[in-house]
């Protein structure tokens, strides 16, 4: 269970992070993307379509109990997190299609999320009191996107600031991870050490899944490789601080401390595998990019064939 205070830092925190994302984009690059929005399409049926079914059939296939199969949900239910696109970054994919499908699918999560949530916690026969109000999400979801609407803002009026929240924001959604990782793990090492492997492995597969799919889906939908990568890794990587803080505003005690178990986990191994997956990425995206290059220089027998 978090403790008050911690509570508090963490929507504060959530704020930040929110405003810096809306501080990446400005209404212009709206009007741009989708001119073209194949993309991002696809990153929203990803997001909404895989990832929510994924959870609930982990749930359903591991026999979950209550409490941790809410958490799982919960988290594949989220919109995509900041932390994706400092991914994409260092990973070489297509960051503006990634900020993009951040944005896109936190607008969109304000009615998605919470009709989602409720389909898959029936579809799962969940007892009452493990119910996330619909109403609830939805107020959380839209106090977080009026300072994504004021980051948009301030992009545009003042551009440099804008550049500094951006990179604030982007740099606070590995802050809120690490600082749930500092504060939660050490209270609760002795649960942590009882807890059965295939409650790790919906914590963690619930991320490496949700990334693999997503990047076949992509090549499926005639997606080129790079953009597929980046649709993968936004897919694969939820936005874990705002499930944990939902769980917190929601739930109480030891009830709190059981539904937080998944989100919490997930939280501090997404961040494992996609670091290891953004070198894998990385170094295909530079082979990728050498192999076009090379190309593009003439052979030398082929000069030699060219003079007169």
């Amino acid at each position: 269970m978090l403790t008050e205070l911690e509570t508090k830092l963490l929507g504060v925190m959530m704020i930040f992070i929110m405003l810096g994302m809306g501080a990446s984009l400005t209404f212009k690059d709206f009007r741009i993307a989708f001119r073209k929005p194949q993309g991002i399409l696809v990153g929203l049926l990803s997001q909404y379509a895989i990832m929510p079914f994924l959870g609930y059939g982990l749930a359903v296939a591991l026999g979950l109990p209550p409490a941790l199969a809410i958490g799982l949900i919960l988290v594949a239910c989220m919109p995509g997190g900041t932390t994706s696109n400092i991914f994409t970054y260092f990973s070489k994919g297509v960051l503006a299609l990634s900020i993009m499908m951040t944005i896109c699918s936190t607008l969109v999560a304000v009615v998605m999320v919470p009709v989602l949530l409720a389909f898959y916690t029936g579809l799962k026969d969940l007892p009452s009191e493990y119910a996330i109000p619909a109403g609830n999400v939805a107020q959380i979801l839209v106090v977080l996107i009026v300072p994504t609407l004021i980051g948009i803002a301030l992009r545009k009026w003042k551009p440099n600031v804008g550049a500094t929240v951006e990179l604030i924001g982007g740099l606070l959604g590995i802050v809120v991870i690490l600082f749930l990782i500092v504060t939660w793990v050490p209270r609760n090492h002795m649960l942590l050490a009882v807890t059965p492997w295939h409650v790790y492995f919906a914590a963690i597969g619930v991320g490496l899944i949700g990334i693999t799919l997503g990047y076949l889906l992509a090549r499926k939908l005639r997606q080129d490789p790079c953009r597929s990568r980046t649709i993968a890794l936004e897919t694969g990587i939820q936005n874990g601080p705002l499930a944990v803080l939902i769980v917190v505003l929601t739930f109480q005690d030891q009830m709190q401390q059981d539904v937080l178990l998944i989100p919490v986990l997930y939280s501090l191994f997404i961040v494992l595998s996609s670091s290891a997956i953004t070198v894998w990425f990385r170094r295909i995206t530079t082979r990728e990019e050498l192999a076009r290059d090379q190309s593009k220089v003439p052979s030398a027998a082929t000069l030699s064939t060219q003079r007169p």
